[in-house]
């Protein structure tokens, strides 16, 4: 009996699914060496799961890709908001700690 009905049994399986998912970006993005592609296009191959994730990036991408850049204007308005959002930093002289780190609180 198989553990994985549908699914060949081959010794791809040693490659996992989360070693595959921590890659797979890189892999569409062609940023991956010839073993790593070799090993990510096997897996692909038995996992349907992890093809639909493929697929579901590659979507994103095209998706992505018609759109039109963003006014840089509110980007840098964006950007500003975040920084914002931050505080002031380690130099501040409102200092949290008497060490002089301004450490969050946990």
């Amino acid at each position: 009996m198989r553990l994985w009905p549908g699914r060949r049994d081959t010794a791809r399986w040693t490659t996992g699914c989360a070693p595959v998912i921590r890659v797979l970006q890189a892999h569409l993005d062609g940023e991956t060496d010839e073993a790593t592609t070799q090993q990510v296009l096997a897996h692909l191959d038995d996992c349907h799961d992890c093809l639909l994730e493929a697929d579901l990036y590659r979507e994103i991408k095209k998706s992505l890709a018609r759109q039109e850049r963003p006014d840089p204007r509110a980007v840098e308005r964006l950007r500003a908001f975040g920084e914002s959002l931050l505080g002031p930093g380690p130099d501040a002289e409102d200092d949290r700690s008497p060490a002089g780190d301004s450490h969050l609180p946990l």
